[in-house]
């Protein structure tokens, strides 16, 4: 199992990314949590076998509809401990 730790800019706040991540990251079935961050960014950590991990990614560089990613910032993470994905509260 990978992880990666994202940071995900542009117009990804108020456009519903992170409801849209965490269905995508579901119905993948992949582990991790995303939240919104106070400077307007998206972060993320995801894990799983590495091929649904870069599904994920190529999907969040296209996001829901409304939104627009400028850039994602990915670095490699530790696995979650707690299976599921899970959406944490603001920062």
């Amino acid at each position: 199992m990978n992880a990666r730790h994202l940071l995900i800019e542009g117009r990804v706040q108020g456009v519903g990314y992170r409801d849209w991540l965490l269905r995508e990251a579901m119905r993948l079935g992949l582990s991790g949590w995303v939240r919104n961050r106070g400077d307007g960014r998206v972060e993320a950590v995801v894990a799983g076998p590495e091929p649904l991990v870069q599904a994920l990614l190529s999907a969040c560089r296209r996001g829901p509809a409304l939104a627009r990613v400028e850039r994602i910032e990915e670095s490699f993470a530790e696995v979650p401990e707690e299976p599921g994905f899970r959406r944490w509260p603001s920062v």
